[in-house]
């Protein structure tokens, strides 16, 4: 772990050198799905930052705990404090138990973040399961005078905390201007204020979920959950705390305003933030109507998709930009990713052949490990390391056309690079081998490119052009160089 690692931390608006709380353990809390749907483009992305990020640290040598949560409760429509629960409503929708539900869009969502290659959590706790430690947190906000009750439901007092604490130090938001731009309550609110947000709600009598507390039968309210499950399972004060950008505000600055309510101390060291996907310049969601499923990606069953997309190419596509930047999509963008990938795992299955000279040098290879290096502690910039590693392409590309030479200790840190970073930290997976062993299938093909390299010396065209044909047929391209042939999925 001698390397710095370089953090955005939002509440300061620095970028930090990331000093872990309890030294070599780091523990990181990232907001979930709330499952009620397929798993869209948009929820890709923070499954695949976070999952980088967890990887990185985990090659740093550090021991990581990561929780990433599901929400199936108290998750309203439209994000407010009024109105049907999202879960609820899909289950009254399709006439199911509100956990069928979950079970369902749960063991989705899991499979296509399979299929990404984002690696499970090390706990993936549920809201419903931990309403007890919910309770809990709203009597320690009640009890330091922060929260109030109001007709069985209890409400978080924004006004009160901003004159102890500060609400907005997350998103930069003043207190002032949101009581300006807030429209004025019609007498009908539990609410003393509009800008006061639900720890726990009533629950009417229609309402399908719902459990016994103190104050009422009811739920609690989306923002208090992660506060009380980040706390279980990762202290009071924990590391990092990382989710959508769309997330900072309301939901994250509630939660930091419940934190330093209930200990006096928001208890999050790191707020780190993906940025979204977009199409046309629009943000991709299920409130919009413009998402893609990840099932449709894969399928290419949407009518905004030209083509079917595979996993690794989604994963490429969502790593080639900076987390913090905005990505928008188009099949354009996605048909490079494509071929930026397979020229990646062209070279990567070229490196074992390469020869070697202890004559030559390493090829400036060694700098090109400390650089991606440098770059993925450097905020997690993924673009930046991507362009290292495509040097690294150049110089194998370069070797094969023997306009460059490398000796042995280059071409270990060449298989370095595409080892442990490209498919160990950056998660990519050559998908050439479809399922099977790599090895297994390169095994195969050097056996039957030798049978035909031997047909072309004894000048048996017909043989040699039938057995291309036939590796054709099976989506094989084979490539005839002076060398010998060279062999690709098509």
């Amino acid at each position: 772990m001698s390397r710095a690692i370089y953090l955005y931390n939002t509440a300061s608006r620095l970028k930090e050198l990331f000093k872990p709380i309890h030294e070599g353990h780091v523990g990181i809390y990232v907001c979930g799905p709330t499952v009620y749907g397929d798993a869209h483009l948009g929820h890709a992305r923070p499954g695949i930052t976070y999952d980088v990020l967890v990887r990185l640290l985990r090659n740093l040598g550090y021991k990581v705990r990561y929780v990433r949560n599901i929400t199936d409760v108290g998750h309203l429509e439209n994000d407010a404090d009024e109105g049907e629960d999202k879960i609820a409503k899909k289950a009254r929708l399709e006439q199911l138990e509100p956990m069928e539900v979950v079970q369902y869009y749960t063991i989705r969502y899991e499979e296509a973040m399979k299929a990404l290659g984002v690696n499970p959590p090390s706990i993936e706790p549920r809201a419903s399961g931990h309403i007890i430690e919910q309770i809990a947190l709203i009597e320690k906000i009640l009890e330091h005078g922060y929260a109030y009750i109001s007709n069985g439901s209890v409400y978080f007092d924004v006004e009160k905390y901003n004159k102890d604490f500060k609400y907005g130090v997350l998103s930069g938001r003043e207190l002032g201007e949101m009581i300006s731009n807030t429209r004025e309550l019609d007498g009908q609110s539990d609410k003393h204020s509009p800008y006061d947000f639900a720890l726990w709600k009533k629950a009417a009598p229609e309402h399908i979920m719902h459990w016994p507390s103190p104050w009422s039968e009811g739920f609690p309210g989306w923002h208090l959950e992660c506060s009380a499950m980040s706390a279980k399972y990762l202290g009071e004060e924990f590391d990092i705390h990382g989710g959508g950008m769309d997330l900072m505000f309301p939901h994250h600055e509630c939660e930091l305003a419940q934190n330093t309510a209930a200990r006096g101390r928001g208890g999050v060291h790191y707020w780190i933030h993906n940025n979204m996907i977009t199409i046309n310049g629009k943000k991709m969601g299920k409130s919009y109507g413009n998402f893609i499923t990840l099932e449709e990606l894969f399928t290419g069953k949407h009518p905004l998709l030209q083509k079917a997309y595979s996993p690794m190419t989604i994963r490429f596509f969502i790593l080639q930009a900076h987390y913090r930047s905005t990505l928008d999509f188009s099949n354009e963008a996605l048909q490079a990713a494509e071929k930026g990938l397979k020229k990646l795992f062209q070279a990567v299955r070229d490196t074992d052949g390469i020869a070697t000279d202890e004559k030559a040098s390493d090829a400036g290879v060694a700098k090109l490990y400390e650089d991606i290096y440098d770059s993925l502690c450097d905020d997690l910039n993924t673009p930046v390391a991507l362009s290292y590693v495509f040097e690294a392409v150049n110089v194998v590309n370069k070797i094969k056309d023997k306009s460059l030479q490398i000796n042995m200790a280059g071409k270990v840190l060449l298989q370095k690079i595409f080892k442990d970073v490209l498919t160990g930290i950056l998660g990519l997976q050559d998908e050439q081998a479809s399922g099977a062993d790599a090895a297994t299938i390169g095994g195969l093909m050097d056996i039957i490119l030798k049978e035909r390299q031997q047909a072309r010396s004894q000048k048996d065209w017909a043989k040699c052009d039938a057995l291309r044909d036939d590796l054709a047929k099976l989506g094989i391209r084979v490539k005839d160089t002076k060398e010998g042939s060279e062999w690709s999925l098509e």
